[in-house]
């Protein structure tokens, strides 16, 4: 007998919609993804689509009406629940564009809870746009699977985030002088501190390397960009304490 097709199949498309979704909520989508699902994907009645919401999880969805500026969706299944995130937060210098967008689409793909913007001495954008971060998050979540977005969290100057620091939670630094390697970090709650282009000032790694919470950690022996040093960090993190394991 001919083995049963996958339902939803592997094509199917995935969106993050704003809605509390539930079984049986008729869902109306406008504007892109509207035009994605209907004229990109074209999509007709009684095909599938996959919608996550940051809230209850991951659900089976079926078009009951295309028109051509909407889309209703029907919710029919639930497949699986929110995902538990580990607790690992990325805090950065906000850099120009394009490795900006690369390292939010990067930490979004590994699984970090939550994204901290940090004004440095050297930082070059002092307030990156939340609503484009926001969106870099979304893609990045609906490719790969999150049914979780990470925090996004207002920048914060280095000074403030390091007298505020919340007890128990590991502040690791990756410090281009050098630190300990990632096999010797204890497990637990943590962050990982990424420097901005050109580095911190003698008295920024100072400060942060006199903190208690903080450990300064090694990346390995070679100069990494900002955004290459976040993704390299946050995956060894991953692997050792993550939902990598």
């Amino acid at each position: 007998m001919p083995a049963t097709p996958a339902w939803p199949p592997a094509s199917t498309p995935r969106l993050y919609v704003e809605a509390v979704l539930a079984e049986g909520l008729m869902l109306v989508l406008e504007g892109a993804q509207a035009n994605y699902l209907a004229n990109v994907m074209r999509l007709k009645a009684g095909d599938p689509v996959r919608l996550f919401d940051d809230s209850t999880g991951e659900w089976l969805a079926e078009v009951a009406d295309a028109a051509k500026r909407n889309i209703t969706l029907r919710l029919t299944t639930k497949l699986r629940a929110r995902e538990a995130v580990p607790d690992i937060w990325l805090l950065f210098a906000p850099l120009k564009k394009d490795p900006l967008h690369y390292l939010v689409e990067k930490a979004t793909e590994l699984g970090v809870a939550r994204l901290q913007p940090v004004v440095t001495h050297r930082t070059i954008v002092d307030r990156p746009n939340p609503e484009r971060l926001r969106a870099h998050m979304i893609e990045a979540a609906e490719q790969c699977d999150r049914t979780a977005l990470p925090e996004l969290a207002e920048p914060v100057k280095l000074a403030a985030l390091l007298a505020s620091w919340p007890a128990g939670r590991a502040l690791l630094f990756a410090d281009e002088g050098g630190g300990e390697p990632f096999a010797d970090i204890a497990p637990g709650p943590a962050a990982l501190l990424i420097g901005p282009e050109g580095g911190f000032t003698e008295d920024e790694r100072g400060a942060i390397r006199a903190h208690a919470s903080a450990t300064p950690i090694s990346l390995g022996p070679r100069i990494l960009r900002a955004e290459t040093a976040a993704a390299a960090g946050l995956a060894a993190w991953m692997s050792r304490f993550g939902d990598w394991r």
